[in-house]
């Protein structure tokens, strides 16, 4: 596998220097001034692939071109969106970037409730609390009808929570929630996020994925053409937020996914952390039996919890069999023809040393590089291990 590190570009904390100490060769990142449905220009491109050269290392993953709503919402129906992010792609592919990370999650992208959670001896991680997320929809937000979307046992909880809430505790809820964490597109205050949801109201599972599968049916021709690999990354979290659906959470809808369109451009990105949040998906088996589609890793753990909340763990604890995972991708390397995954390490705890720092929510610099060691070390291991089988055989 290929270590790469996710980048935010020249304002990020972390430096394309501290990058390249980290033993990471390949750059994860994207143009992040521009909007979604603006396509990005080549110059612009090609100035940061060279930044990036300059600092010995290679840009390998565009993540992500941002997908706007409007075509989650009409499918191949957003001619002018998808002909923008199409002329984008090809910019990319122009400069040699061709790997492309993106996500068809309604409205918001990746969410969590606190992002300072304590972990004793371990730092501060990124966390989702299902009571915390209940009591911001139905009492902070107020979003109509929610109610009816929670369990009861989770609307009691909600409640008695609400009513010991401090308003700091408040404030920080809504903030973690719709502030917009790194890598989103924008912020909502909650008259935006509402509205957004009334615009999806009508929208269904089944709708999302043909409305997936009508967008990849326009792009990935044009990837194919261009050998640009498309990698959609899982939802996350894997379940349904605000009642809006989702379509890329469990084994079926990476199914589905493949199935609309088969082609080797139409491709995942494998994030353990996403699908690893919920009980049912089976980690292994979907890296062993998706492992030709998979064109990009990221690699974290979570530890799940019995109501659907979840925390960020270590990169070899936490839910996820994470040294099974990652035998199963290595095999899928060695298919013909044989490849290199890139993979990244992701979300990482904030240690002390940095946590009067400024980092970006998950993107510390100490506990990606915790991670990318501890990954590291694993996947030697995994190797050493073929090596010594290989040679036994051959003594014998």
């Amino acid at each position: 596998m290929k270590e790469t590190w996710r980048w935010f570009g020249p304002t990020d904390p972390v430096t394309l220097t501290h990058i390249k100490q980290a033993g990471a060769s390949g750059i994860v990142t994207a143009l992040h001034d521009y909007a979604p449905g603006e396509v990005w220009p080549l110059r612009d491109i090609t100035a940061l692939q060279a930044r990036i050269e300059e600092a010995g290392l290679s840009w390998d993953v565009c993540e992500s071109i941002w997908m706007p709503d409007a075509i989650k919402l009409k499918g191949a129906g957003a001619t002018a969106e998808i002909a923008a992010w199409i002329e984008t792609m090809r910019n990319l592919a122009r400069a040699g970037v061709k790997t492309i990370c993106y996500n068809f999650m309604p409205l918001l992208d990746w969410t969590r409730t606190d992002l300072r959670f304590e972990i004793e001896g371990q730092g501060q991680a990124l966390r989702f609390d299902m009571v915390d997320f209940v009591v911001f929809d139905v009492h902070i937000l107020a979003r109509p009808n929610a109610q009816a979307d929670h369990a009861p046992d989770l609307l009691a909880a909600a409640q008695m929570r609400w009513g010991h809430m401090t308003k700091p505790e408040i404030a920080a809820l809504e903030a973690n929630i719709i502030a917009g964490l790194p890598g989103s597109a924008k912020g909502f205050t909650r008259a935006d996020l509402l509205a957004g949801i009334e615009s999806f109201a009508s929208l269904s599972h089944r709708d999302l994925q043909a409305n997936l599968a009508a967008f990849l049916s326009v792009v990935v021709p044009e990837a194919e053409a261009l050998g640009v690999r498309l990698a959609i990354h899982p939802d996350d979290p894997p379940f349904p937020l605000f009642g809006l659906p989702r379509c890329v959470s469990t084994a079926q809808d990476l199914a589905f996914i493949h199935d609309a369109v088969p082609s080797a451009a139409n491709g995942l990105t494998f994030c353990t952390g996403s699908l690893g949040a919920r009980a049912d998906n089976d980690l292994p088996d979907m890296a062993r039996r998706f492992g030709a589609h998979i064109h990009f890793a990221h690699l974290r753990n979570v530890q799940r919890e019995g109501d659907g909340s979840f925390h960020e763990a270590a990169a070899l604890g936490g839910s996820t069999d994470m040294i099974a995972v990652l035998a199963a991708l290595r095999a899928a390397e060695q298919g013909q023809p044989a490849r290199a995954i890139p993979m990244r390490p992701d979300h990482g705890h904030l240690l002390a040393f940095e946590q009067q720092q400024k980092t970006n929510p998950g993107y510390s610099y100490l506990g990606r590089l915790k991670g990318l060691a501890e990954l590291r070390g694993a996947l030697a291991a995994l190797d050493h291990s073929d090596t010594g089988a290989k040679h036994a055989r051959q003594v014998q």
